[in-house]
């Protein structure tokens, strides 16, 4: 039996764009997503590496700028560092190299905490570029403590980092205002017992403890300006990087905003013109792999099972990756440039008009994937008041579930039609849906900033990062995650209710179908029959129909018919659903029909009247409906994880689903 190896415990800590997360992939080699601005990291994420015999277990804390928390996060983060339960052995303090006074705050007060500790200089390569000079030695001898320049993104000087780690030290430098300390928190021993004491770990008087801050701050940056003049040369004459230079355009107050929507409108014109071609190869891949199964199979309930439930169900949502992956694919690009981090900023004004404020931008921005983690991130807004209005507003900003539908609708007013010079149709109205979430997002934000009341003040800060070339790695292990999310967790949905759905479109009370057959016999032989009448009869007289017609009447004004009806009600799991659901319903009993879903669903009429199901009024106001219906059950349950508070997501839920049935009426009302 071999002997366990030594094992340590390690933290990396640090401001937000400081490097942790990539500095986190590169000692464990974990594929963690790493955003190039604040709020990335919202929970600790753990990881593992070996030195030599040592067992080492990383901790990836969310960024922080004091361990004196203003928000969640950073009370995740001091919380992590004085945990008992999960003792932290040593802690990496990771800061900017480039701006190293601004990151040295956060820095002694961890070595204040009397841990051992490291401090990763982070984007050395940054430092050189602007001719800055660090004085290593003499910077360790300040602090106390080994001091080792690094480049995270090229993995430069990690491995002088892990050799540092396992010798480290604790710091015998103070640089906390002892005498305030004294003054104020006399109960206190330690800085650490202060920090405990901010966390209410004992409760103590808020005053003093922000009075101490106050004056530690102060106290601090007084012997922080002396170490960087010890410690740093900087050029005299500092000439306009090229970040400084580019930000006179991107952070424009006029050219920075329309420079934004360029970017969303190319973004969605490349996500409808390359995504066509691929989708098209896989939409072909699976109306053969259908027909070749159809074929082989007996025909049967299994034959129908598989054809029209199983596969028809998951290639109705197959079919969209290329589009999921190109969003990503472009909202990875934007992080890990440092421009989403410039959205923020020109967003910030406009933003404060409505109640919130730049900070609220990443959380909104970032829903256009999912709003799962994007109300997550709002942890990093520190005033109560905005951080609520961003949970409550962020789901009506639409994501990529409803991007589905929003295909499969737009491609079906706009088939065959021309584009607009270049830029198709399609792009454009995409664009517009999106626009149509953000500004629904805005207008309900405004209503909210009555409707809450608080008397703490807003303010956002955020550090702007400098422009960086996109790390391919990360971008492609991004979009090949986020697909695998997409797939794997909307796919065990669609298949459970592609199999429900098929049982209850493919069977019906006693012996409706046979009575169906046994009609259509009594005018004429079953091979002269019209087959598509005779599905549908079939399809309406099933279980699923019956529970169509149950709620046909509430959603008949809005233009839905009671196939849509039972589509609206699997896709409350997940907006993505609504898709699998139509294919499965206009899948089933026919084994034969080589068309692909768009195709059906615009060759569908009614059958008193003859006309088109989905006329352009329909697919408006299915389109109107879906952007702003809550139709997702993650997103509550998030929700109530974020406000500990079940009231929450009730409002969410009885909001949203008011606007929309509201709004697709006004839609469908005005264009019928």
């Amino acid at each position: 039996m071999t002997n366990p190896l030594p094992h340590i415990s390690i933290a990396l800590v640090g401001n937000p764009n400081s490097g942790k997360s990539t500095l986190f992939n590169s000692l464990t080699g974990l594929n963690q997503k790493t955003g190039n601005y604040a709020g990335v990291t919202v929970d600790k994420h753990y990881g593992t590496y070996k030195y030599n015999n040592t067992s080492v277990t990383v901790t990836d804390l969310p960024g922080t700028y004091s361990l004196f928390p203003k928000s969640m996060d950073e009370e995740v983060a001091c919380k992590a560092l004085l945990s008992e339960g999960e003792k932290v052995d040593v802690a990496i303090i990771v800061v900017d190299a480039s701006n190293l006074k601004r990151h040295l705050l956060l820095a002694t007060q961890v070595i204040d905490l009397k841990m051992p500790c490291v401090l990763a200089l982070n984007m050395i390569d940054e430092a050189d570029k602007s001719n800055i000079t660090i004085y290593v030695s003499e910077l360790e001898k300040l602090l106390g403590i080994d001091v080792i320049p690094i480049d995270s993104r090229n993995k430069k000087g990690i491995e002088d980092l892990q050799k540092a780690v396992v010798k480290a030290k604790i710091s015998n430098t103070v640089f906390y205002n002892f005498e305030k300390q004294k003054e104020l928190l006399p109960d206190c021993a330690s800085y650490t017992d202060i920090i405990k004491e901010d966390l209410s770990v004992k409760g103590l008087n808020t005053n003093a403890v922000n009075d101490f801050e106050l004056a530690d701050n102060i106290h601090r940056f007084s012997t922080i300006n002396y170490i960087i003049a010890k410690c740093v040369k900087q050029p005299q004459h500092v000439n306009k990087s090229v970040t400084q230079k580019l930000d006179q355009f991107f952070t424009h107050k006029i050219f920075g905003f329309l420079f934004f929507l360029l970017i969303l409108f190319i973004v969605f014109q490349f996500i409808f013109f390359i995504a066509e071609y691929p989708m098209s190869w896989i939409e072909d891949g699976f109306l053969f792999l259908m027909n070749f199964t159809s074929g082989i199979l007996p025909k049967g309930q299994l034959n129908d099972l598989i054809v029209n439930g199983v596969l028809a169900g998951i290639s109705g949502i197959v079919v969209f990756i290329p589009q999921i992956a190109l969003l990503f694919f472009f909202i990875a690009i934007l992080e890990d440039t440092g421009y989403m981090a410039r959205a923020s900023f020109i967003l910030d004004k406009l933003m404060r008009r409505f109640g919130l404020n730049g900070k609220s931008v990443i959380p909104m921005i970032s829903s256009v994937a999912c709003a799962v983690p994007s109300i997550m991130s709002t942890r990093t807004i520190m005033n109560w008041k905005d951080r609520m209005i961003t949970i409550l507003v962020t789901p009506l900003i639409s994501c990529s579930a409803r991007l589905p539908v929003y295909t499969l609708l737009i491609g079906i007013m706009f088939a065959g039609k021309e584009s607009l010079g270049i830029f198709s149709y399609q792009g454009l109205v995409l664009m517009g849906m999106y626009l149509l979430g953000f500004a629904a997002a805005l207008i309900a934000a405004i209503v909210l900033k009555y409707v809450l009341k608080t008397k703490e003040k807003s303010y956002f800060i955020m550090e702007l990062p400098v422009y960086r070339k996109p790390q391919l790695q990360t971008v492609i292990m991004l979009v090949f995650d986020k697909v695998k999310v997409f797939l794997f967790d909307a796919g065990k949905i669609i298949l459970a209710i592609s199999i429900i759905l098929w049982f209850l479109t493919s069977h019906a009370p006693g012996n409706a179908f046979s009575t169906i057959e046994k009609n259509a016999l009594a005018q004429q032989t079953i091979k002269q029959v019209n087959k598509y009448e005779l599905n549908s009869q079939k399809l309406e007289a099933s279980y699923a129909g019956i529970l169509g017609k149950k709620i046909e009447p509430a959603i008949k004004p809005l233009g839905f018919d009671w196939k849509i009806g039972i589509a609206l009600i699997t896709s409350f799991a997940a907006r993505e659903v609504f898709v699998g659901t139509m294919a499965t319903i206009y899948s089933t009993g026919d084994t034969e029909n080589s068309e692909t879903l768009r195709e059906k669903l615009m060759s569908e009429k009614e059958y008193e009247t003859g006309k088109p199901v989905y006329t352009s009024a329909v697919c408006w106001s299915l389109l109107v409906f879906y952007a702003f219906a809550m139709q997702c059950m993650s997103t509550l349950a998030t929700t109530y994880r974020e406000t500990k508070h079940w009231k929450w997501p009730a409002v969410q839920l009885v909001f949203m689903s008011g606007l929309a049935y509201l709004s697709s009426l006004l839609v469908y009302t005005v264009l019928s």
